[in-house]
């Protein structure tokens, strides 16, 4: 079958100027876990149907995303104890692009995800006048009130079907950190179908087939569960324990060794 490079060549590949109608800022979201050991088996089957995003002859792409929340959590909290209408807000940094956006993430009360950004190349330790706005207009929260909370380092293969308006992202080698603590999640894989309107497609035909069964899951939760264990987890537990059972599967190999 070869290596995710070897497998990954076999994809038609598409531009950032050409992915620009696939943005999928309001969408569904289906998101799946499992071991990197079944990556390559996963992607193999995807190449006759999926283009994948190469930036610079770059197929794996370098994603770090500082989340921000209340001193109290209350974004976190939120998410818990399963309330809709709830709000994410990051600065996420694209490496190989030189890019970044401020960005607000409404999960709504339809199911549907709802993301807004604004152009912030740098991540600032202070936010201006214009995003300050940007966050109050988007928001329930006083953005001086946020802090920095979770920061999600992580590689992505981005695979785009053209045909139904659907993306397929792929993290691997994910780790979070604050200032005082760090956690990695080794051959942890997590795959998001992200449509704009739900439909049956070969990315999730072919997670059936390998008996990958939808999870709701967050990296900015599992960031915080990870790495404030003094917060509340209870119904996050159970994927907790699931994430364990993936990591002890296989041994650890991060995605340069696959």
């Amino acid at each position: 079958m070869g290596t995710i490079n070897d497998i990954l060549k076999k994809f038609e590949r598409i531009g950032l100027k050409e992915i620009n109608p696939f943005k999928l800022m309001n969408r569904t979201d289906t998101k799946f876990t499992f071991s990197s050991a079944d990556l390559p088996l996963f992607l193999a089957q995807l190449s006759g149907h999926y283009k994948v995003l190469s930036i610079n002859n770059n197929l794996k792409l370098s994603y770090r995303t500082q989340y921000y929340d209340t001193p109290e959590f209350a974004m976190y909290m939120r998410h818990h104890n399963d309330a809709l209408n709830r709000y994410k807000v990051r600065h996420r940094t694209y490496q190989e692009s030189n890019t970044g956006f401020l960005e607000v993430k409404l999960k709504n009360n339809k199911g549907r995800t709802i993301k807004e950004r604004i152009a912030q190349d740098v991540l600032q330790s202070k936010w201006t006048e214009t995003e300050n706005n940007f966050i109050a207009d988007r928001t329930t929260y006083a953005p001086q009130t946020l802090i920095t909370s979770v920061l999600v380092k992580y590689t992505r293969i981005t695979l785009i079907n053209t045909r139904v308006n659907e993306k397929v992202t792929i993290d691997v080698d994910i780790a979070f950190s604050n200032d005082n603590n760090g956690h990695e999640l080794g051959n942890v894989v997590i795959a998001e179908v992200k449509q704009a309107v739900k439909a049956k497609t070969p990315a999730l035909a072919i997670l059936k087939d390998l008996g990958i069964k939808p999870v709701s899951l967050s990296k900015y939760c599992l960031g915080v569960n990870y790495l404030y264990p003094d917060l509340k987890k209870n119904n996050f537990k159970q994927k907790l324990i699931t994430l364990q059972k993936i990591i002890n599967d296989k041994p650890i190999s991060h995605f340069a060794g696959i």
